[in-house]
């Protein structure tokens, strides 16, 4: 099974096709990777087809999924996983990932619901993760998601994501933003998550922007800039686990290619930040 640790490096982006157009007219690298939802994507040809090849031939790219709802009640989708595989060979996707969360049942729901945090459940994702490895060759990552619920709830979060990791053996996607929307929403300290996730399994960091309902309620949107809170976050991500690749995800509301630049720009700066003062306690011990 190839693991392909390591597999980007840097500050990233998620692709939509609103940035096609400004992203031709540039003659620098503006990021270091790109991530795309491989359902938006697969059997694409034409314009959008072509455009997409030409930066898989230039750039590194992740795929992360929307679909294969790996807590569903429904059987793995063996023919979407299948195309998958040859749409990742096809453009050389370094890695793919997906949400710890289900989106169907007898079609799909559109929207990531969360899976009840009991041993059952446990047992029964991590058997479907296995599968899915076994299926692409590889390791797969695992977002934590955010929820504004927790129907049949038997165990914490973190227990609930940390006993799916080590069951599946399967990696982990940290998304800082999640968690530190659902340390509001449920009433956490983020830090204390945050340190008790496994480092050896963290593969690559989201960060995004939120909506703030109330006080108490915050809804992970993708479609804000991202706030000191969350930057806090990942600065003590990359102090815990090291530099780690992290990508900014923006799905609507998309500001100017410049506002968007400034923001992974942010992620470089911290990463050089953490870097610094790692080559400096390594010159000083």
């Amino acid at each position: 099974m190839n693991k392909k640790h390591c597999s980007v490096y840097g500050a990233g982006l998620g692709l939509r096709r609103a940035l096609m157009s400004p992203l031709a007219d540039q003659s620098v690298q503006p990021v270091d990777f790109w991530e795309i939802a491989p359902e938006n994507w697969m059997g694409v040809g034409g314009y959008y087809g072509k455009k997409l090849r030409e930066l898989t031939e230039r750039y590194p790219f992740i795929c992360h999924g929307l679909s294969l709802s790996i807590g569903g009640p429904s059987p793995l989708d063996q023919a979407f996983l299948q195309r998958l595989k040859r749409f990742m060979t096809e453009h050389d996707v370094r890695y793919y990932s997906e949400h710890l969360s289900y989106c169907s049942d007898d079609g799909h729901l559109y929207d990531l619901l969360p899976i009840p945090f009991t041993e059952d459940a446990v047992d029964y994702v991590a058997d479907r993760i296995r599968r899915v490895q076994d299926t692409l060759k590889q390791r797969i990552a695992m977002e934590n998601v955010s929820y504004y619920a927790a129907p049949g709830k038997e165990m914490e979060e973190i227990d609930f994501l940390n006993a799916v990791l080590e069951a599946a053996d399967c990696d982990l996607l940290l998304d800082v933003n999640n968690i530190y929307v659902n340390s509001i929403n449920h009433g956490y300290d983020a830090e204390d998550f945050l340190k008790r996730l496994p480092a050896e399994r963290i593969h690559y960091i989201h960060v995004a922007g939120h909506y703030v309902e109330a006080e108490d309620l915050i809804i992970d949107t993708h479609g804000a800039a991202v706030t000191d809170p969350v930057w806090t976050l990942l600065k003590k991500s990359y102090q815990y686990f090291g530099v780690m690749p992290t990508l900014l995800e923006r799905d609507f509301n998309i500001p100017s290619w410049t506002e968007l630049l400034t923001e992974v720009d942010t992620i470089r700066t911290l990463q050089l930040q953490q870097q610094s003062r790692n080559d400096n306690h390594i010159q000083h011990a």
